[in-house]
Formats: C-alpha cells, sequence, structure tokens
C-alpha cells in the first residue's frame, strides 16, 4: 500500500546520505591536495638543501681526491730513497695519506647517502605533484556535482530540512573531519618514518668513524646528530599540533590560539595581536575546533597575501554570541573579484571558512580593497544550556 509519510521520509534519507556523502569527500579530496601542496612545499625545501650539500660533498670529494694523489707520490718518493727521509718523516707522510684515505672514503660514503636522498626526494616530489593536481582536479567536479544536486533538490531540501537537523548534520561532519585529523596525528606521531631516515644515516656514519678510530670527527658528527635528533622532534610536534591542538581540548579556545600564535610568530615573523574581551567561556568541542580553523586559515591568509608583519585577532564572548575579528593593514583585495573566482575553484581558503562557520550556524563577513587592508568578521552564536538552542548570530552586529 502506498505510503505517502513513508516515502517523503525515505526520500528525506536518500538526500542526506547523498549530499552528505559528497561534501564528506570533498573535504577530504580537499585536505588531500592541500596537504600534497604543503608536503611538496616543505620536500622542494629539503631538495634545494640537499643538492647543495651535494655541491659541497662533491667539491670535498674532488679536493681529497687530488690530496690523495699527492700523497701517493709523497710516499712513492720517500719509498725510493729513505736514507734522504728521518723516521718522523716516513710516519708524517704515512699518517698524512692514511689520514686522507679515510676521510675521503667518508665523504665518498655520504655523497653516496645524499644523492639517495636526492633521488628519493625526486621521486616523491613527482609523486606529490601528480595527487595535488588529481584532488584539485576533482575537487572541481565535485563542486560541479554540488551545484548540480543543490538545484535540483533545492525544493526537496526547502520542506524537509529543519533548524535541529540541519544543527545534527553540521556537529557530524565537524567530528567526522576532526576525528579523522586525529587518528592521523597519532599516527606520525607514533611512526614518522620520513623524518628518521636521515637519523638512520647519520648514525652509520658515526659507525664509520667509530670503526676507523676517528674520534674527533664522530664526537662532532654525535654533537649534530643530537641537534638533529632536537629538530625531528620539533617538527614532529609542529605537526602534531597543526593536525589537532592538544591545548584546544585541555585548556580551551584562547590558550591555544596563544600557543599557535607564538609558533606563527617563530615560523612566519608575523606578530598577532591577541584582544580576548568579556567572560572566557568554554564552547562545545566542534565550535572551539571551528573557530581555531577559521582563525587560522584568515592568519594563513595574512601571511600569504597581506604582505604585513602585524594582524590583531580579537575575541568577544556576548551573551548570545562569540564575535572575531581579524584584521590587518595590508595591501588588501576585491572581496567581490575573490568571491567570482571562488565559484570557479579557486581560494578554497575562502570558501572554507564560509563553510565552517554556515555549519555553526553562524555568519563571516569580509571587509577589504585594494590598499585598505582587511578585516574579517565572524558571528557564532552561543548555545544556550536552558534549551540548547542556538542564538540568533549576525556578523554586521559587529560593526
Amino acid at each position: 500500500m502506498f505510503d505517502p509519510a513513508l516515502d517523503i521520509s525515505r526520500l528525506d534519507a536518500i538526500i542526506k546520505e547523498t549530499i552528505t556523502a559528497i561534501e564528506v569527500s570533498k573535504d577530504q579530496i580537499y585536505a588531500i591536495a592541500e596537504g600534497a601542496r604543503e608536503e611538496y612545499r616543505r620536500l622542494e625545501a629539503k631538495m634545494g638543501k640537499i643538492q647543495r650539500e651535494v655541491a659541497a660533498v662533491i667539491q670535498k670529494v674532488d679536493y681529497l681526491g687530488r690530496q690523495e694523489q699527492k700523497d701517493r707520490r709523497r710516499l712513492v718518493e720517500i719509498s725510493k730513497d729513505f736514507k734522504r727521509y728521518t723516521e718522523e718523516d716516513i710516519r708524517s707522510a704515512y699518517d698524512a695519506a692514511k689520514n686522507t684515505q679515510v676521510e675521503l672514503a667518508l665523504h665518498q660514503e655520504r655523497e653516496k647517502l645524499l644523492r639517495q636522498q636526492r633521488d628519493d626526494l625526486e621521486r616523491n616530489l613527482r609523486n606529490l605533484e601528480q595527487t595535488a593536481h588529481r584532488a584539485e582536479g576533482l575537487v572541481s567536479q565535485v563542486g560541479v556535482v554540488m551545484d548540480y544536486l543543490g538545484g535540483s533538490l533545492k525544493g526537496f531540501s526547502l520542506m524537509l530540512k529543519g533548524v535541529q537537523q540541519r544543527e545534527q548534520l553540521a556537529v557530524g561532519i565537524i567530528r567526522a573531519q576532526e576525528d579523522e585529523r586525529g587518528r592521523v596525528a597519532r599516527e606520525i606521531h607514533d611512526g614518522p618514518a620520513q623524518s628518521l631516515t636521515n637519523l638512520v644515516f647519520r648514525v652509520e656514519l658515526c659507525e664509520k668513524l667509530l670503526s676507523n678510530g676517528s674520534l674527533g670527527d664522530l664526537q662532532a658528527e654525535l654533537g649534530e646528530l643530537k641537534e638533529l635528533i632536537k629538530g625531528s622532534i620539533q617538527e614532529v610536534r609542529k605537526i602534531v599540533f597543526a593536525l589537532r591542538p592538544m591545548a584546544l581540548d585541555d585548556l580551551g579556545l584562547i590558550p591555544a590560539l596563544r600557543r599557535y600564535l607564538e609558533g606563527l610568530g617563530e615560523k612566519e615573523k608575523l606578530r598577532v595581536d591577541l584582544v580576548p574581551l568579556g567572560n572566557e567561556i568554554r564552547l562545545p568541542s566542534n565550535v572551539e575546533i571551528g573557530v581555531f580553523r577559521i582563525i587560522q586559515e584568515a592568519l594563513h591568509n595574512v601571511v600569504k597575501h597581506a604582505r604585513v608583519t602585524r594582524a590583531k585577532v580579537t575575541i568577544s564572548y556576548g551573551c548570545k554570541q562569540l564575535l572575531i575579528s581579524i584584521k590587518d593593514e595590508g595591501v588588501g583585495f576585491d572581496p567581490r573579484e575573490v568571491e567570482n573566482r571562488s565559484k570557479r575553484g579557486k581560494h578554497y581558503g575562502l570558501i572554507s571558512m564560509r563553510e565552517r562557520a554556515e555549519l555553526l550556524g553562524g555568519g563571516i563577513e569580509i571587509k577589504s580593497g585594494p590598499g585598505e587592508g582587511t578585516r574579517i568578521i565572524l558571528a557564532i552564536p552561543i548555545i544556550e544550556k536552558e534549551e540548547g538552542k542556538p542564538l540568533d548570530a549576525n556578523p554586521h552586529s559587529i560593526g
């Protein structure tokens, strides 16, 4: 028997599952593209460093090769007429030749290891570039699909969606995203094999120095190895924090932002003044992580485009909503032009910020102009504990 209510319910479920699956897939593909590009830039910088090291070690090997030939000629000359040289001269010549041979062997081994690293990096760079291109193409294609479905199913969405359903969907998507980030962070933290590769090479070099009795060189190499380990640990911690700032769960939004801004100042030389206003309160986890990511993306744009060394973030805790302002005095841009380019599949950062704000039930406004700096205004409703409902958020109320 035909049951209209049952059919509407089934259709509602199908629409939700379809749109949710596509949106989640789009976010995941976008994250892959962004991660591949970020890893490509990191490996590209590392490649430049290794290439310089290869050039330096080749130059050193050439020099030591010439020195070894010179030492050999010296030994031949001494062997032809021992009577002309003292025992000290003979011993000194043999020691010099031996030391040159040992140093040459070590540098040849280092050259071999560096060349291997360089070749591995070249392969990784090619693979990452292909991954990024494919992911970016998929993001564009998924965007077209979403536009089509949004138009085709608009009537059904308006009829079947309610405020509470949209909230549940938003929370589910954000939690799924952050659960995935947490999982990846733990995996990187437990076994960052890429970061340990160079440490293995340096340990092998230390073993060769020890077996050759070059204690002075060994001590110096161990010192460099220690610093390298410290740097690797610091790098892993930064990666883990970027994926999931643990301070956000433990301490809250403001302390986590302070820690992030300290790192941003050290890495990017951007000084950000953080100004909290009102009585700071702990918000739901999905709200705090959503706001954190929006601020993070906004400051990333400041570093990349604004051409300034200072910015200001103001966070105001009100009774009904959380108001955030991210301001810089940089070169600015035309928001309309950027919005049009965003519709053509560019400026994913701005799209991500708007989507996060909307998923949290809030709104975002961008005020900018060429030569006028930029101000991003974000308003997120604060959940009432008594009713459990979001209050109205209007970004224009910030002024």
